[in-house]
């Protein structure tokens, strides 16, 4: 017999095509505590999605109740319990932790599928977005992130900038030298992508400065 959502074909769903519950946020939120149900919601473009019942019905456990539906099929009752783990933290306290319904492994995130109930990532067999990238692409978000950190305008054809005020030069030059480096493989994939070869790269960047672009 196969895992949970060993049917699916193709390649893997990544985290971030299903609605997920986070057990730190509702700790932090202090959701947690036993008490009445409370709707929890999604929300896209600031209009309401998704919503799921949440009831906190001791310190160890709490039910979710929703609908669901498969692939435009039939609505699905869903009114199950999750279970609850504590871990003591360092400075006093203690962490949440959901109980996957699935596996019994201690997760901080329960994603919702469209069948079944939810369950962790491994459960679901989930890939992380990053997971999909090509590497030309990883290098061009790994960029950006940079740029973004040392003030620069976005988009790695734009070229360096200056050093942001209050950073030391140390670091101003590990940042630049690390941002330069994921420059040259983004570059070197996007010219794959183009059959270019180095030459022929080298002649299109000459006439591009030739033309101040």
């Amino acid at each position: 017999m196969g895992g949970y959502n060993s049917g699916r074909r193709g390649g893997k769903t990544c985290t971030n095509e299903l609605r997920l519950l986070d057990v730190r946020r509702l700790a932090r939120d202090g959701l947690l505590k036993p008490g009445p149900a409370f709707m929890w919601s999604w929300r896209r473009g600031g209009k309401e999605v998704a919503s799921i019942q949440i009831w906190p019905v001791d310190t160890d456990r709490v039910r979710l109740i929703y609908r669901q539906r498969r692939s435009g099929g039939e609505w699905q009752d869903l009114d199950y319990s999750v279970r609850l783990a504590r871990t003591a933290c360092h400075y006093g306290g203690d962490r949440a932790w959901w109980l996957c319904p699935c596996c019994g492994r201690r997760a901080a995130l329960l994603y919702l599928g469209s069948s079944g109930p939810s369950a962790c990532r491994y459960c679901h067999r989930l890939a992380y977005q990053c997971q999909r990238e090509a590497p030309d692409d990883r290098s061009t978000r790994r960029a950006d992130k940079l740029r973004e950190r040392l003030g620069w305008e976005a988009g790695i054809l734009h070229g360096e900038g200056g050093k942001p005020k209050g950073m030391h030069w140390k670091t101003f030059e590990r940042l630049t030298a690390t941002h330069n480096a994921h420059v040259t493989r983004a570059v070197a994939g996007m010219a794959a992508k183009l059959g270019l070869t180095l030459g022929r790269l080298d002649s299109i960047n000459e006439g591009l400065d030739r033309l101040g672009l």
